[in-house]
């Protein structure tokens, strides 16, 4: 059977998982960690596709990122995985493969979706039992978005700045945000958007993106979307 292709659109945020092969490790060292993100940042200049937010866990990594062209997350976590790939391979005498096969992508409904799937992101090692507040977890993106710490790599979506007019009242309303816990529902609605590559968001999205890329975009019947993309109003501006 084929593999089914992503949903990828232009400027239409996607959250990204890469696990380990067989779900093993894939971090073995701070190095390691550091190695990761000094690629991931280079890569993602090239490829022109802007980081909201990540983590790096022990066998698989989150990314939150919009790239400028469509090709462009796929370009991105090709040549991210074979640099990093080689890199573990020399430094630890082995051969062989490191991840799981293609990585799993979901396009983010801006509104609503995206600062929940960010939460998600940043809450994965407190969820995982690693430490008790996201503040503690030195790979993630949670210390640039919340508190303010400098760094190359992380590019704030417009939804987070949105959320004030001056970078401190921007974190203190993020850090709000981490408050509450994300519900079992929407943890699982995250997970499986992202598994079976459907888009994060609600139905109206969902069937905005079908339209927009001629096939479906969540759970239902297979074939090409009969509605006519040109009755929407906005076109794809509209979806994000």
């Amino acid at each position: 059977m084929p593999r089914r292709a992503r949903l990828r659109i232009a400027g239409a945020p996607l959250h990204i998982i890469q696990r380990g092969n067989n779900r093993g490790s894939c971090f073995f060292s701070d190095h390691d960690y550091g190695c990761y993100l000094h690629h991931l940042e280079e890569l993602a200049a090239r490829y022109t596709c802007a980081i909201h937010a990540y983590v790096l866990m022990t066998n698989h990594v989150h990314l939150l990122l919009t790239p400028a062209r469509p090709d462009g997350a796929s370009l991105l976590m090709k040549h991210l995985g074979q640099r990093y790939v080689q890199y573990v391979n020399r430094v630890y005498e082995r051969s062989g493969t490191l991840w799981e096969g293609r990585f799993r992508s979901s396009i983010v409904q801006t509104e609503t979706y995206l600062l929940r799937c960010q939460r998600y992101i940043e809450l994965n090692p407190v969820r995982a039992g690693m430490v008790d507040a996201p503040g503690a977890y030195r790979w993630s993106s949670f210390a640039a978005n919340a508190l303010g710490h400098c760094s190359t790599l992380v590019t704030p979506h417009s939804r987070f700045l949105a959320l004030g007019a001056h970078e401190s009242s921007r974190r203190a309303a993020y850090l709000e945000l981490f408050r509450d816990e994300l519900e079992s529902h929407e943890l699982e609605e995250i997970r499986t958007s992202a598994n079976a590559g459907y888009a994060l968001g609600n139905e109206r999205f969902r069937k905005e993106i079908a339209v927009a890329l001629g096939r479906r975009a969540g759970p239902g019947k297979s074939g090409r979307p009969i509605e006519d993309a040109n009755r929407h109003a906005g076109g794809e501006k509209a979806l994000f």
